[in-house]
């Protein structure tokens, strides 16, 4: 097995809109060009020990937010909760929430430069990783191509029409796209050393190349808005999921995005697929000499191969192209950007550190 292999490189994954140009331009040239703001799943409710603060950070990432709650307010790391990561070249709103004991000292905390406290208020629990419904994102496009406008909403029309392909983003893989090689020597080798958090993140970054690579397998196979007898498929508007046994029946309802197959995340325990569904899944694992044992010390899960792209906008405007829409949680930003510019966003030149959901 060539390590080179396993480097993630997001040039090599199928476009959905191949046969559209795009725009090109970069992004981030300030961080007012890329605010991301925090759909939560719930609100305060008023009452309770924990403070939950609704933050807007700019040149800040969730991290370095946390650290000075820690270090600068003394708040105990365990304590503070959020519902995810954003990274640093943006402007985004979050939610966050730590014990209501250090509500008087919330000055120090906007004393924090590029921090702003929006809203606040008290709740009965400590905010949980993935307590989101999602994300909005307003982001512009600067230096387009000449007439990019009229490309960049038919490719618009299109991922509002068939979806998103759900790809990880490039963050996944860490810097290089390496993580996924140092994934695989721990299935393959053991234990190894190193701390238990960093194994489990490095695991997962190659249970995210093997999805990339089931979904590029779908979109090559003309297999993205439709489904196999034996795949698990997901309905959208409940979450619901459900083993395919009769293609004919179901496809109509992935032709109009109302269901979509779910590709793996293997592990010990999760809804597995059965049939031709899991024979494109096993055509995966052999490319890359794996068996579905190799990730018994996972625990397993299920991620839809795209998902409805909501309240897509766009303006025309003289530093360029302004985009605004809606990602549920889990996906990423990175990835309709790619499909609008034809370009690895995070790229070199693009200089973007995706938003994590």
């Amino acid at each position: 097995m060539e390590p080179e292999r396993l480097v993630f490189d997001f040039d090599r994954y199928p476009y959905l809109t191949h046969d559209l140009p795009g725009t090109g331009g970069r992004l981030r040239a300030r961080p007012e060009d890329f605010a991301v703001t925090e759909v939560p799943a719930y609100l305060p409710g008023g009452e309770g020990e924990h403070l939950y603060l609704f933050v807007e950070k700019r040149g800040l990432t969730t991290r370095e937010l946390v650290d000075h709650l820690i270090a600068s307010l003394g708040v105990p790391e365990k304590t503070i909760g959020v519902a995810g990561l954003k990274d640093k070249h943006a402007v985004t709103r979050q939610w966050i929430s730590l014990p209501r004991r250090y509500e008087p000292r919330l000055a120090e905390l906007e004393a924090l430069a590029g921090v702003r406290i929006l809203e606040t208020g008290a709740h009965t629990n400590k905010l949980g990783v993935g307590h989101l419904r999602g994300n909005r994102f307003e982001i512009l496009i600067r230096d387009v191509l000449p007439g990019s406008d009229a490309s960049a909403r038919a490719v618009l029309d299109r991922l509002l029409q068939l979806g998103v392909p759900n790809y990880f983003g490039p963050q996944r893989f860490g810097l290089g796209g390496q993580n996924p090689v140092r994934g695989y020597r721990l299935v393959k080798q053991g234990k190894g050393r190193g701390r238990p958090w960093l194994k489990k993140f490095l695991i997962g970054s190659l249970q995210s190349l093997l999805f990339n690579d089931w979904l590029a397998l779908r979109l090559e196979r003309g297999l993205y808005d439709r489904v196999l007898r034996g795949d698990i498929a997901k309905k959208h508007a409940t979450r619901g999921e459900f083993r395919v046994e009769d293609p004919e029946v179901e496809n109509p309802r992935a032709a109009t995005l109302e269901i979509s197959a779910t590709g793996p995340l293997h592990g010990r325990k999760y809804f597995e697929a059965t049939d031709e569904a899991r024979a494109l899944e096993d055509e995966i694992l052999a490319r890359y000499e794996l068996t579905r044992e190799d990730f018994r010390a996972r625990k397993g899960a299920r991620r839809p191969l795209r998902f409805p792209l909501e309240e897509a906008r766009l303006e025309v405007r003289p530093e360029g192209l302004w985009l605004a829409f809606f990602l549920p949680k889990g996906a990423y930003a990175t990835t309709v950007l790619r499909e609008i510019m034809k370009k690895n966003p995070e790229g070199e030149a693009s200089g973007v550190a995706d938003e994590v959901a």
